[in-house]
């Protein structure tokens, strides 16, 4: 049946952006997008392969020499341009993302503004691009540090915020100078193909920013190993980095991932409850809970472990679930059926090991959630640092709780994982605070306040998070590298 009989609207098709020319994939096969708040396909984009990679890297390395030699605050004002086209089609762009992965729409429009001002806050720093003149040992001789792009970059995002991290990219590594290829996740492309469009109408020179869907290990892998990618920087899990990462190695291929975290939540007993549970409501909640920077793993001190249990409880317990496009609901369907059953089993695992399900742990009942993949806000107590629920990644609503007797504990407990993205610590003490800095082993931390980073910081994880890092003037330095001049201007 198709689409016009059926009375459905017809599916929008997306396609490929390859030297400023729309394109369908080589062998012409498809990639259904499904909403996850009813099932339905809404986007199709196609399913390139290895041949289109290969043409989308040719064309980033014909725009290359030109791009580069721009001056760099021409490339600017290009990228000031196309950051007002994503502003200017705001409303459009968030109703893609909640349809495609199932985000409230408030929260859309918020990634559609993070995405424009990654771009612009990039292109602003063009005039700051510097270099540096040191003093050389010999007589009438200068050491210039030239620094220069890498050239042709493959950036791949994750599903959880396709937009905005394909913008925290592209905005650096085109300011600096670099040109782009782009794989969005295909669960979640749509946003990211509209892109192509835009970026036309903003002036960009073909070839400068290429956009292709396809698989990981077709598609993705074709990218990562060509000779022609200079710079790898992706975002997602933590397997696939290391994936990524080897496969890089015999080009010596540059990477910079940002992947999985288990951020510690740590409250002492000095510390302002009702603030905790503020940010935690914020920090476990956004995005239903998919967001790496998300508190994953809660170390409540034993002062204040019941009152903020209670709190936490309560609060969480008035989340409204349901259509994400809704101004009042709070929680959204997760991205797809098996990101849903994989938590479903961590949280009847938590149970088995000895948890206490003190709210949720099931799928909403009714109508309403007859198709879509939702679950209910659940927090467990009763756990333990050995459980598979404080060590592995969840990423959703699914918060374990564990008694603490001490700060000396809590930042023991808090290291004591694989991971080192991000951590959060809830303390009055300057001297708790000053030594945390120097003992927690995290990129990223916040200190009295939920989560959110900003344009000027720096966004990287320590150990099994990530290598590199993104934001900022040190975000910028990633997508150059250095030439050394010995300057001898003697007789």
């Amino acid at each position: 049946m198709s689409d016009e009989s059926s009375g459905k609207a017809p599916v929008a098709e997306l396609l490929m952006l390859i030297g400023g020319e729309f394109r369908k994939s080589f062998d012409g096969g498809w990639i259904d997008v499904e909403n996850p708040t009813n099932e339905e396909t809404v986007y199709r984009v196609p399913q390139g392969g290895a041949e289109d990679a290969r043409l989308a890297l040719q064309a980033a390395e014909a725009a290359r020499s030109e791009w580069a030699a721009m001056p760099a605050v021409e490339r600017g004002r290009l990228l000031v341009s196309f950051a007002g086209k994503i502003r200017e089609n705001r409303e459009r762009l968030a109703g893609m993302l909640t349809a495609e992965q199932g985000k409230t729409y408030e929260l859309a429009l918020g990634e559609v503004d993070v995405s424009a001002d990654f771009i612009e806050f990039a292109a602003h720093g063009a005039r700051r691009l510097e270099g540096d003149i040191l003093p050389s040992d010999n007589p009438d001789e200068h050491i210039w540090i030239h620094k220069v792009p890498y050239g042709v970059c493959v950036g791949i995002a994750a599903w959880n915020f396709p937009l905005a991290l394909a913008c925290r990219k592209l905005g650096p590594a085109l300011t600096a100078g670099n040109v782009m290829v782009i794989k969005p996740p295909s669960e979640t492309p749509a946003a990211v193909m509209a892109l192509g469009q835009l970026a036309l109408e903003a002036g960009l020179p073909a070839g400068v920013l290429n956009l292709v869907t396809g698989g990981g290990s077709t598609m993705g892998t074709e990218l990562v190993t060509n000779p022609i990618t200079r710079l790898v920087t992706m975002t997602g899990s933590t397997a696939t980095g290391q994936r990524i990462f080897g496969m890089c190695a015999d080009n010596l291929t540059a990477v910079r991932l940002e992947l999985g975290g288990k951020a510690p939540f740590i409250l002492l007993e000095d510390g302002d409850v009702d603030k905790a549970v503020e940010a935690a409501m914020v920090s476990r909640y956004l995005n239903c809970g998919q967001v790496c920077t998300c508190s994953e793993r809660f170390y409540i001190h034993d002062a204040v472990h019941d009152e903020f249990v209670r709190k936490f409880v309560d609060a969480s317990a008035k989340l409204k679930l349901g259509d994400p496009m809704d101004p009042e609901t709070d929680l959204g369907p997760k991205v797809n059926r098996h990101e849903l059953e994989r938590m479903e089993a961590m949280v009847s695992r938590a149970i088995e090991q000895g948890c206490t399900l003190a709210l949720g742990g099931k799928r909403p009942e009714g109508p309403a959630y007859g198709k879509g993949y939702w679950y209910e806000p659940t927090i467990l107590t009763g756990a333990t640092n050995e459980m598979e629920v404080m060590r592995e990644e969840v990423f959703g609503v699914v918060s374990p709780i564990m008694r603490i007797g001490s700060f000396e504990e809590a930042i023991r407990l808090a290291n004591d994982s694989d991971y080192g993205l991000s951590a959060f610590l809830f303390t009055r003490d300057m001297r708790k605070i000053q030594r945390a800095v120097l003992e927690l082993e995290f990129g990223e931390i916040y200190v009295n306040r939920a989560m959110g980073e900003q344009r000027q910081g720096f966004h990287n994880g320590h150990k099994l998070s990530g290598t590199g890092g993104e934001d900022g003037k040190y975000g910028l330095e990633n997508y150059l590298e250095k030439k050394t001049f010995y300057v001898n201007f003697g007789d």
